[in-house]
């Protein structure tokens, strides 16, 4: 299936996984088509939010964002409160003015590790884009051009060693891969049963994701 309003509509008709919110989460490696999916998908929820997992990561720490994402988002959102994060500016190497993020009924996390072990309590639903390391790195790095090699070299090291200690592919409930214009949605059965939801809660070195 490749036409996402389907899709859509499956979604919005999910039970709420972090308050009122249906969190869905877009994983994947680096350059795998990630934002551009998750853009289109957000379209078709008639305009869903996305938080970019490249807003929460930083220079000295690519996935170092648990913390501020469990009380920056995930603790507003579960209350039904709009959530407020502070964009981290890969040009200035610091953190920019909060932007809000509303509860709204479906909300897209989006970026490498958005699946990771630390965040699945709160999804709805996670999808895996479905394409392998080294196809999407190249074309990641093909994207950025040379400017960007090194960064590329540290980052996919990080990436390898992130997902051997916290994998998300195996726990994925969804499968997206490319097809021609649109994208197949492929359901697959994730390995483990949910887990309990907690009570409380220009040449510029962007992050590939």
């Amino acid at each position: 299936m490749d036409d996402l309003t389907e899709a859509a509509m499956t979604l919005r008709a999910l039970p709420p996984s972090c308050g009122p919110v249906r969190l869905v989460a877009v994983d994947g490696h680096a350059g795998s088509g990630k934002s551009t999916f998750a853009t289109r998908l957000a379209a078709a929820l008639g305009g869903a939010p996305v938080l970019r997992l490249d807003d929460l990561a930083t220079h000295e720490a690519f996935f170092d964002w648990t913390g501020r994402l469990a009380e920056d988002v995930l603790g507003p959102l579960s209350r039904g409160a709009s959530a407020r994060y502070a964009p981290y500016d890969w040009t200035l190497r610091r953190f920019r003015a909060p932007r809000p993020l509303p509860p709204a009924p479906v909300v897209l996390i989006e970026g490498v590790g958005a699946g990771r072990a630390a965040v699945r309590p709160w999804l709805a639903r996670l999808l895996w884009m479905d394409r392998g390391a080294e196809e999407s790195w190249q074309r990641g790095r093909e994207r950025d051009g040379s400017a960007l090699s090194a960064f590329w070299d540290g980052w996919t090291r990080a990436e390898t060693s992130h997902f051997a200690a916290d994998p998300s592919r195996p726990y994925a409930d969804v499968l997206v891969r490319e097809w021609q214009e649109g994208y197949k949605w492929l359901p697959v059965t994730p390995v483990t049963a949910p887990q309990d939801r907690p009570v409380t809660h220009g040449e510029q070195p962007f992050p590939p994701y």
